[in-house]
């Protein structure tokens, strides 16, 4: 790369790796409307890697390889993100997901910063959280909202 040229990131995938891709799979069709796009399968039955189409974005997904680090996450463990799905409809979106396996970890509600959300866990461990908007929130009224929900007031 040119030391004068400006990197430019193209895209992002979210990787998640799970217990059962093929069930994820199935789980994410049923839950978000996912595609699949195509899956790569070891000799074993593995899936190594797959594809699927989840709106504008394309989410990876892989069987759990511990001989090579790399694990899934516990269905009842911790894990430091989350992966958020800005939706048509936060409420039937969430009715969707727990009709297929999710379990529904907060009630969607109307949130301070603009959004209508929900927070979820798929059956392989990660996080979703669901939202619309609800309505437009500067980032100065945003901080003051945020603010005062620590110093226990409401709107």
């Amino acid at each position: 790369m040119n030391p004068s040229t400006k990197p430019t990131i193209h895209e992002v995938f979210p990787y998640l790796r799970v217990s059962s891709t093929a069930r994820a799979i199935e789980f994410y069709t049923k839950a978000f409307g996912a595609k699949e796009r195509f899956r790569l399968v070891e000799p074993s039955g593995r899936i190594g890697h797959a594809e699927l189409e989840l709106g504008p974005i394309v989410l990876m997904l892989s069987d759990a390889f511990p001989e090579f680090g790399l694990t899934a996450p516990a269905d009842a463990g911790t894990i430091g993100f989350s992966i958020h799905l800005h939706v048509d409809d936060c409420d039937a979106w969430a009715k969707r997901a727990v009709a297929a396996g999710a379990t529904l970890e907060s009630e969607p509600t109307d949130q301070f910063y603009g959004e209508r959300g929900c927070r979820l866990r798929d059956p392989f461990g990660h996080k979703w959280l669901i939202g619309h908007s609800i309505e437009q929130v500067t980032p100065q009224e945003m901080q003051r909202r945020y603010t005062a929900l620590f110093e226990g007031e409401t709107r």
